[in-house]
């Protein structure tokens, strides 16, 4: 199978969009390119990343200027053809503002900036973005946010835990749901969620900084390996029809 094309959108405040490129590109062995904010199209792409940063300073609230970024408009119609989107961390934060993901992010309980290592457990696998994974394992990925907790009014958490949308939460190395294990205050330990459709995921921790051997940790890699699976699945099932 060639490779997969990912495109990987920067705006101004972006930081770690070289990260993703880095992670997609040199570590997955995939074709990755940047994608500049203003740019109308996406061109011919398999799959977009949103990354983490500060896009516009994170000015007015975090991902609502970005949201009209004139490449939006595209990722908008991607996501609406069944296109694979990543959002991690400010990512996440513009598609809920972009209205591709449910809910919000808001500022972190304690009401500091977090950076550090946490677990996730694996709530869905059978999900294009976790299909690597085991169900109800444990990833331990960096978070680095100061507005990563989640939150959706009762109705919408009840449609995403019926639905099987919540896809990571925090927990303890053991994969215990805990409040101790919730750095920012997300409504159920939340981490991360797919849409409706499974094509768009929003996750506040940065698997890309957990996926180069030499930083001693390389749990990021099944998120990428996941996605890079799928689209061998959509192949083989594309061939037997």
């Amino acid at each position: 199978m060639p490779k997969l094309k990912f495109g990987i959108i920067v705006f101004p405040g972006s930081n770690c969009d070289h990260d993703a490129h880095y992670a997609a590109g040199t570590i997955m062995g995939q074709d990755a390119r940047f994608i500049w904010h203003k740019d109308s199209s996406l061109g011919d792409v398999d799959v977009v990343i949103i990354p983490g940063g500060f896009s516009y300073g994170d000015y007015l609230r975090c991902g609502a200027i970005a949201r009209f970024s004139p490449i939006m408009k595209d990722v908008v119609r991607f996501a609406g053809m069944g296109g694979t989107v990543l959002g991690i961390c400010n990512g996440f934060q513009i598609l809920t503002e972009a209205g591709l993901l449910p809910g919000t992010l808001l500022r972190n309980a304690s009401l500091k900036f977090v950076c550090k290592d946490v677990f996730l457990k694996v709530e869905n696998s059978d999900t294009r973005f976790t299909g690597a994974c085991k169900a109800g394992g444990v990833l331990r990925i960096p978070i680095a946010h100061g507005d990563g907790n989640y939150f959706a009014d009762a109705e919408t958490r009840a449609r995403l835990e019926e639905n099987g949308h919540i896809v990571f939460r925090y927990c303890s190395p053991g994969g215990e749901i805990t409040a101790e294990a919730n750095p920012n205050g997300s409504q159920g330990n939340i981490a991360g969620i797919v849409n409706e459709a499974g094509n768009v995921l929003g996750m506040m921790p940065h698997p890309e900084r957990a996926c180069d051997p030499i930083l001693g940790n390389t749990d990021g890699q099944r998120i990428f390996k996941s996605v890079m699976g799928s689209f061998v699945i959509q192949e083989v099932v594309h061939n037997l029809s």
